[in-house]
């Protein structure tokens, strides 16, 4: 069960339904999702598309907050997913005091669009929150990227790669670098083994433009890779772990032995993982100043 909110007497309000929740048995990839306890706020629009960033609040949350903040992006190869695979993980963290976002991104079954497109749509995302940052109640200095696989990726390019385009000139002045990244076996290198075989007309550019390995220098945001050994991207993420410290940036490679892509899901081999990974990040995210004390995401997740 999710232990939503406690001490009313103390003046403290939900951020969620008060009705004890268990974890569902297996990750939603509902779309459009459907979050109650999450505010929602349009950060583009692109065509017929309305894209919406899903805001999970802390306790006592307020406009005017310097709360740090975190924008997690799906996966789903750049093709499909839904905002619903962070909500969990969004859920415990606005636990910690964070304020924990899930974005939506066009995708190429719904939109008909390019890779290039998705990763326009992340750095619209970064400029939404942190050129909204009081509204939102976080610190535009406290920003961390974070995602899974395809979404991972998106969310290493915003990291690494220097003058990405959004094409909307809607908050063109603000900086959409965040200043971490948590990235859950993403897809960081397109090209060669060890890299993802990638051609132009799925990317929309050259592949080597939004390949985040091919951009790594140094002052780049410090990273959290978690990988299973079993998947066929590890070589790659290994050589983006070394290639970030030769640039002279912090870049930590979790690695889980023999497990696959998206073992950190919801509802893979009993949440162990989902909970292991998530307790990784806590401390990850405690080690920037983002987070006070120790993870207490099985007090939270109590009904496992």
């Amino acid at each position: 069960m999710l232990r939503i909110a406690t001490a009313l007497g103390c003046g403290l309000f939900f951020v969620a339904s008060a009705a004890a929740e268990k974890l569902p048995e297996q990750m939603s990839r509902k779309y459009p999702p459907e979050m109650a306890e999450a505010t929602v706020e349009v950060y583009k629009k692109a065509g017929d598309a309305e894209l919406r960033l899903y805001v999970f609040k802390p306790e006592g949350h307020k406009a005017g907050d310097q709360r740090p903040a975190i924008v997690f992006f799906f996966g789903g190869g750049w093709n499909a997913g839904s905002p619903e695979q962070f909500r969990y993980q969004c859920r415990y963290l606005a636990s910690r005091g964070m304020v924990a976002i899930t974005a939506d991104y066009r995708v190429a079954s719904r939109n008909q669009v390019k890779a290039v497109e998705c990763v326009r749509d992340a750095v619209s995302a970064l400029r939404y929150v942190r050129g909204n940052a009081e509204k939102l109640g976080i610190d535009p200095n406290r920003i961390a990227a974070g995602g899974g696989s395809a979404g991972g990726h998106l969310a290493a390019c915003v990291g690494v790669i220097e003058n990405l385009d959004d094409a909307t000139g809607r908050y063109g002045e603000v900086a959409y670098r965040p200043n971490a990244l948590v990235l859950f076996n993403p897809a960081l290198m397109f090209g060669e083994k060890p890299g993802l075989p990638m051609t132009s007309e799925r990317t929309g550019v050259d592949p080597e433009e939004i390949s985040p390995f091919h951009h790594v220098k140094s002052d780049r945001p410090p990273t959290l890779l978690l990988f299973g050994t079993a998947d066929s991207m590890i070589d790659s993420a290994r050589a983006f772990r070394d290639a970030m410290k030769k640039g002279g940036n912090r870049c930590e490679l979790e690695e889980y032995a023999d497990l696959p892509h998206g073992f950190f899901n919801v509802g893979r081999n009993e949440n162990k993982e989902f909970f292991a990974t998530l307790e990784r990040v806590d401390k990850f995210l405690a080690s920037l100043g983002y987070l006070k004390g120790e993870p207490t995401v099985e007090a939270f997740f109590d009904d496992r």
